[in-house]
Order: structure tokens, then C-alpha cells, then sequence
């Protein structure tokens, strides 16, 4: 039998991310909850990122499981997101989800805008 190779994930989650949404689901008492990823018009650079929480997965969406969770990333959005990783940190600044978008030309300071 020969193995079948997966084709990669278009976007990556961290252990970090996935290890927070699902500590955010446990409190939220919701289990069908997943992270949607997207972007938006808007921020100081032309883009920005937004997270939120989603029960349902909708036609096209893109699907990334890890640690048992899920992500969702609408097809509009995947396209600026492509081959970049999404992360949670806490630091001086404060705790918050992070993309890393190798796609991104320029970003903002607070990294939570870009422009391509």
C-alpha cells in the first residue's frame, strides 16, 4: 500500500492559536464554535485581520483543524492569506491572535493591518 501525500494547508495554525480557541470554546460552554479568519478594507496600511467565532462552515470556506479545533477562512479572504500562519501571543502589549501573511508588503505597526 502506498501512502497518499496531503497536499499543505494553504495557511497554518499554531499550537499557540489552536491551544487559546479551544481554551475560548471551553469557557464560551459551545463545542460546534471555530475561528474564522478574515480580512477587511479598512486599518492605516489597507487591509486589516479579523477573528471572531462561527458555528456554522459556509460553502468554499477553507477548513484547518489542529488540537481538535477548528479554523475557517472565507475564499476572499484565503487569497491574501496564503501560506501564512496564524498565532496567539502574550507579551507587554497584551495577549492577542497574530497573522504572519508572507503575502503582506507593508504592515502597521500594531501588525493588525497590511497592504499587498
Amino acid at each position: 500500500m502506498s501512502a497518499v501525500a496531503e497536499a499543505p494547508l494553504p495557511i497554518q495554525m499554531t499550537d499557540a492559536a489552536a491551544n487559546k480557541v479551544k481554551n475560548l470554546i471551553t469557557e464560551e460552554e459551545n463545542p460546534e464554535l471555530k475561528l474564522r479568519v478574515y480580512i477587511t478594507g479598512g486599518g492605516c496600511s489597507g487591509f486589516q485581520y479579523g477573528f471572531t467565532f462561527d458555528e456554522k462552515i459556509n460553502d468554499g470556506d477553507t477548513v484547518v483543524e489542529k488540537n481538535g479545533v477548528t479554523m475557517v477562512i472565507d475564499p476572499m479572504s484565503l487569497q491574501y492569506l496564503v501560506g501564512g500562519s496564524v498565532d496567539y501571543t502574550e507579551g507587554l502589549e497584551g495577549s492577542r491572535f497574530t497573522v504572519t501573511n508572507p503575502n503582506a508588503t507593508t504592515t502597521c505597526g500594531c501588525g493588525s493591518s497590511f497592504s499587498i
